[in-house]
């Protein structure tokens, strides 16, 4: 079962050992450099809403936060990542219900932005299944300058109650 909880000073070393790869990290954290370190973690943090970090058995599974939040308009979710042997069973799908949860009912948003660099395709299609849709595409410089599309995707809150994706609670 996955439980959640605040992060704390103490996760960041942990959480930087999950991105594999540059191209990893540049999902996660585009300003970032590869190999991801506690101090650029802790100096994105600081601007961030709500870091949480999923748990498995009370282990660190995953981590994101909110990049923005605007009460009863939108909050973002950013900074999403997995730890590697925790992937595809479920745990980013459970993250992403939190911070969908908390949106809604926290700061009564009205939708939830998450992004998605377009090589990215497990998180695209995971996005797409929980009932976010493609909204804006931006154009991004990738890690070696190449040109990279960034995909903005939302889910409103009408559209998460009908779909029954996530459960409302009170």
């Amino acid at each position: 079962m996955y439980t959640h909880r605040p992060l704390q000073k103490k996760d960041l070393k942990c959480i930087c050992a999950f991105p594999q790869s540059a191209e990893e990290l540049f999902y996660m954290f585009p300003k970032a450099r590869y190999p991801l370190t506690p101090e650029q973690l802790f100096d994105a943090v600081r601007n961030r809403r709500d870091p949480l970090v999923a748990l498995v058995n009370n282990v660190i599974a995953g981590y994101g936060n909110f990049i923005e939040v605007g009460r009863g308009g939108h909050c973002s979710i950013g900074n999403l990542i997995i730890e590697p042997a925790h992937r595809g069973k479920g745990v980013a799908s459970y993250l992403v219900g939190t911070f969908v949860d908390m949106a809604f009912q926290r700061y009564a948003a009205s939708y939830v932005r998450i992004s998605c660099f377009c090589h990215n395709v497990a998180g695209l299609l995971l996005y797409y299944k929980l009932g976010f849709r493609p909204v804006d595409l931006e154009e991004r410089k990738g890690p070696d300058s190449e040109r990279v599309a960034l995909i903005h995707m939302h889910l409103n809150r009408e559209d998460s109650v009908e779909q029954g994706v996530f459960q409302e609670s009170c």
